[in-house]
């Protein structure tokens, strides 16, 4: 077997959110900390994809920046194809590192510099790294980027006001595919889009895996978007994965009750007459996360050992599932 391309061990990140040092001396106030990631771990095989989904708040958008470096972890370590990448990051080898891994953003009309025409947007890794040299060069590397994401090569000396959402974000995508990277990580690509805009967006993301071996870490919200796109589906909630499995098996049999909840919150087209159970409360403050297992108070299956006792992840029949409920086969 192949070593995977990407490994999380133990990922963490810790942000500090205190009142400035006077107001909390004058007001006798701690200092206060938000666990964002706490402890996630997964692997990604090359050409494949792996989606990470669950409510607005958990953790997601924060794992996709420390694995391209925008963030340093607090604790853990994310390996690229055998190498710890935080330590080449911080090296002389972080260029050839960051042109190997790149990442496409939620928001098509923030992340394109509006002043720029699509020519210098999309060429600006090119530049960056080298890669061509020469006026002319450039203009065609960049027209045959564009045209790999269903643009023309003549949209290059537009400006990004000129085009719709869907296409801006094909711009994005253009952009983060010049430096030919092996690994993108996609955080809510489709979000800002309107539905049949989405499906053309993931179709050409899906087809652009498959010509050039692309491996994705993709960040969702949307369950429909990942039973699309997804290999293999880890769920998050308040900062930890509370299950991992392949997407097949997901989506048939549920394992952890915050899963069957997100399941459950899908309309059900067929009207199968299946017992659903509608998603309870509200998400924890992230600031005094609940003792114990952080869902509990939110569960129907949860006992005096979910409300003291953190659960560990287990692997049961190929899914890891962090749960005392699922350990105890209770559910």
């Amino acid at each position: 077997m192949s070593v995977p391309l990407v490994q999380v061990h133990e990922l963490a990140k810790t942000f500090e959110v205190s009142s400035p040092w006077l107001n909390r001396v004058l007001e006798g106030k701690p200092r206060q900390f938000v666990h964002a990631v706490d402890g996630v771990s997964f692997e990604i095989a090359r050409g494949r994809t792996l989606a990470l989904v669950g409510e607005s708040g958990c953790g997601k958008s924060t794992v996709a920046r420390l694995l391209v470096g925008l963030y340093a972890p607090t604790r853990g370590a994310v390996s690229f194809d055998g190498q710890d990448a935080h330590e080449a990051l911080a090296s002389s080898g972080a260029r050839a590192l960051h042109r190997r891994m790149q990442m496409i953003f939620q928001d098509p009309y923030a992340s394109l510099n509006p002043r720029w025409k699509v020519l210098d947007i999309v060429a600006e890794p090119l530049r960056e790294h080298g890669l061509v040299q020469g006026k002319a060069a450039i203009e065609a590397r960049v027209g045959e980027l564009l045209q790999s994401v269903g643009l023309a090569a003549a949209d290059a000396q537009k400006f990004p006001h000129q085009f719709s959402g869907g296409q801006r974000q094909r711009i994005s995508i253009a952009r983060a595919l010049a430096t030919q990277p092996e690994f993108l990580v996609c955080d809510e690509p489709t979000s800002a889009l309107d539905v049949s805009v989405q499906a053309q967006v993931l179709n050409i993301m899906k087809d652009l895996q498959r010509e050039r071996g692309l491996t994705y870490l993709f960040i969702s919200h949307n369950l429909a978007v990942v039973r699309h796109v997804a290999d293999e589906v880890g769920v998050m909630y308040l900062g930890r994965l509370v299950e991992v499995a392949p997407k097949a098996e997901l989506f048939a049999r549920p394992r952890h009750p915050y899963t069957r909840m997100l399941l459950d919150a899908i309309p059900d087209i067929r009207m199968s007459g299946r017992a659903r159970t509608p998603v309870q409360g509200e998400v924890p403050n992230p600031l005094n996360p609940p003792a114990g297992c952080s869902f509990h108070p939110r569960c129907p299956h949860a006992n005096e050992r979910c409300r003291s006792e953190r659960p560990q992840q287990l692997t049961i029949g190929g899914v890891r599932v962090a749960c005392h409920a699922v350990e105890e086969r209770r559910i």
